[in-house]
């Protein structure tokens, strides 16, 4: 039970962290060349992907992610 509850606490934080990361990122965008831009989309993609594979996303929230990084 205290495991559950720990590794949901850190998912939260996970998620919240890598929100905060992609909201940063965003806001930096007119400042990067393209080549930065790029190494930062796989990056952010590549930290999707890890949330995904770890639980802290549905394949649904990362889709949806993964449309607002791309867009």
């Amino acid at each position: 039970m205290i495991y559950l509850g720990g590794r949901a606490i850190k998912t939260g934080f996970s998620a919240k962290s890598a929100n905060r990361e992609n909201s940063e990122i965003q806001s930096n965008d007119n400042l990067e060349n393209p080549i930065e831009k790029e190494k930062n989309l796989i990056s952010e993609l590549e930290k999707l992907n890890e949330l995904l594979k770890s639980g802290a996303l549905t394949q649904e929230e990362f889709e949806k992610a993964k449309k607002k990084l791309l867009d």
